[in-house]
């Protein structure tokens, strides 16, 4: 039923996607407008139903969740076994001195850290840069896997804690989830007779949210590798389309629990807007980071009334 259920989303989701694309490259401005929204937003969900599959929750069965798994991450597009690592990684790496994004060291340029901020997290380069990373595992992986780009050039991006694990995983399997991928692309484009521009301008839409999304539900939160993240409050068709990704301390609390499961899970623990979190994040850029164990930093993202 679990499978069913989110085979039945992802077809939806890929489908509407799809019609998104088309409208944005042949529509008039005022109809391409709404399907460069919905654009943004409906790609969430098969990037919601990659993630249940990375965790082992999209299905019952193995074979069933690695299946949907590979085709979710074709809307992205990248590689199951890829976003599988790097995302486990992330839950063995989260608010540690290896993964901040909000906070700077004492041994690390407030400059660069802000680049990171500003240009991956809020002008969407984050998702640019895994992209062009899965292409140049498609099309060169060994320098994807050479000395140089795991020791120099990945940490110089910020990737420096995720690439030497991932330039470990077995090329071959990489590579063939990647053709898959680039090839459902390059059919969408062909049989949607897309323009280009209309093509990159979605992929900048969701790349905006998608990248925001990824530390919006983590900026400022407690210090803790398991409490670190926020049950963002957003609104219902957001965290629908999402499939409940905004509830995601619960998600980082209680992993194996499938996504219509989570809102069950939402503890009592203060609860952000997204919108409060991102602007915060505009607003002040990266700060000082505390000690490891700090508690949430409730006054910055609260201020008292005076």
């Amino acid at each position: 039923m679990r499978l069913l259920l989110n085979s039945i989303l992802l077809i939806f989701s890929m489908t509407a996607a799809a019609s998104c694309l088309w409208g944005v490259s042949h529509l008039a401005w005022y109809y391409a407008l709404p399907a460069l929204i919905g654009f943004m937003l409906i790609n969430n969900m098969p990037f919601a139903i990659l993630h249940e599959a990375v965790h082992g929750v999209a299905a019952r069965t193995a074979a069933g969740n690695r299946a949907i798994g590979i085709i979710a991450a074709w809307a992205f597009p990248t590689s199951f076994t890829l976003q599988r690592r790097a995302h486990l990684n992330h839950h063995k790496n989260n608010r540690t001195d290896k993964e901040l994004y909000d906070y700077y060291l004492p041994n690390q340029p407030r400059w660069l850290r802000n680049i990171w901020m500003y240009g991956g997290n809020l002008l969407g380069l984050y998702y640019f840069c895994v992209l062009l990373g899965n292409l140049l595992w498609f099309i060169a992986p060994g320098v994807y896997r050479s000395r140089v780009f795991v020791t120099k050039i990945a940490p110089a991006l910020g990737f420096g804690s995720q690439v030497p694990e991932l330039a470990k995983l077995p090329p071959l399997t990489i590579w063939s989830e990647l053709l898959g991928a680039f090839l459902w692309q390059a059919l969408l484009f062909w049989a949607l007779d897309l323009s280009a521009a209309g093509y990159l301008l979605c992929l900048w839409a969701f790349a905006l949210h998608w990248s925001a999304l990824q530390y919006a539900d983590h900026a400022w939160s407690r210090r803790d590798v398991m409490n670190g993240a926020w049950n963002l409050k957003v609104l219902p068709i957001s965290r629908w389309l999402a499939l409940n990704y905004h509830c995601h301390l619960a998600h980082h609390q209680h992993p194996q629990a499938p996504w219509y499961e989570l809102p069950s899970l939402v503890d009592d623990q203060p609860r952000p807007t997204f919108w409060r979190v991102y602007f915060t994040m505009w607003r002040y850029g990266v700060r000082p980071a505390p000690q490891m164990g700090a508690a949430a930093d409730l006054d910055f993202l609260f201020p008292p009334e005076k």
